[in-house]
């Protein structure tokens, strides 16, 4: 299988190529609101460096989240677009899975462990995993206090251990999903593909005003 993934869900736009289950190519910019500016430019280069076009792909992976509103519809959109259009499957993975997966495919941790991103507003999301890299709860989305005691002790991977460092005793790296490992999700784990059905968790900052009085003609 010749498969593209790629992940918005935080300040990482990352896209990456697997081939027969071999990361090919590897890219990952950083910009935390130029998501649709750098999703297109990053594809391109991971495909460029693999000797790919994308009329050779077979599938589509992407991180449905959880994670903000407007970076991750921007990876979901051109995931289903590129897929419709090329005729072939759409994958979707928790993007804190992919973290884990790297997690325990790189001996990071020899013992249960959580995820934890950067949702604003002082929140995060969560989710904590056993040694084996296997989801035991969430993903979840609140303030980084409200964190069980044994999960803020423990070993924490992601950005948002790093952003409430104050939170948690044992922070690590990595910060940010990386798209070859969320393909090796899909690869090795089918079991935890879903559909791209978006983990956003809340509703958007960005709402419509429901007391905007309606104009008549006088």
């Amino acid at each position: 299988m010749k498969l593209l993934a790629f992940d918005t869900s935080s300040a990482a736009i990352t896209a990456a190529v697997l081939i027969a289950g071999e990361i090919r190519a590897d890219v990952t910019r950083i910009g935390a609101t130029s998501h649709g500016e750098l999703l297109a430019p990053t594809i391109a280069q991971a495909l460029n460096d693999a000797g790919l076009a994308p009329g050779d792909l077979d599938g589509i992976a992407v991180g449905v989240g959880p994670g903000p509103f407007t970076g991750l519809r921007v990876g979901l959109v051109t995931a289903r677009v590129m897929a419709e259009s090329l005729g072939i499957p759409a994958y979707g993975v928790c993007s804190l899975d992919a973290i884990a997966l790297q997690v325990v495919d790189e001996a990071l941790c020899d013992q249960a462990f959580a995820v934890v991103t950067d949702a604003r507003r002082r929140e995060v999301y969560a989710a904590t995993y056993d040694a084996a890299g296997l989801r035991l709860t969430g993903p979840d989305v609140l303030p980084a206090r409200e964190l069980s005691a044994a999960t803020r002790q423990g070993p924490v991977f992601g950005i948002g251990g790093a952003l409430y460092a104050d939170e948690f005793t044992d922070v690590r790296a990595p910060e940010f999903v990386s798209a070859a490992w969320l393909g090796r999700v899909v690869v090795e784990h089918p079991d935890r593909v879903t559909d791209t059905t978006p983990l956003y968790l809340r509703r958007p900052d960005a709402v419509e005003n429901a007391s905007r009085k309606r104009v008549t003609p006088a």
